[in-house]
């Protein structure tokens, strides 16, 4: 079995943050631009728009810590799981690129 896979196996209860974002986010009912609004509010940091939320929920980017830490508080899910969250995620990209390198 593939590492990563395995790792993936061990966060199995935890989805990438591909799919703990949008849910979070729907659960809270919230669209992509007020989750951006949301998080520019409560970090008093502008820098994140409704387009930075579409990459996080699409894959093509993974919010790093500092963000991380604000989707928590924004989205009501506890810190340690969005962290999870992205791990799985960059488990799961190891995975498909180790995948397309056979």
């Amino acid at each position: 079995m593939l590492k990563a896979v395995r790792e993936a196996h061990e966060h199995q209860d935890t989805p990438p943050i591909t799919a703990l974002i949008p849910q979070a986010r729907r659960e809270q009912g919230l669209t992509q631009r007020e989750l951006a609004d949301l998080l520019c509010e409560i970090s008093h940091n502008d820098s994140v728009t409704r387009e930075e939320v579409s990459r996080w929920e699409r894959g093509k980017r993974i919010p790093g810590p500092y963000w991380r830490a604000w989707i928590s508080a924004a989205l009501d899910v506890p810190h340690a799981e969005v962290d999870r969250a992205a791990v799985v995620e960059r488990e799961c990209r190891r995975a498909r690129t180790e995948d397309h390198s056979h």
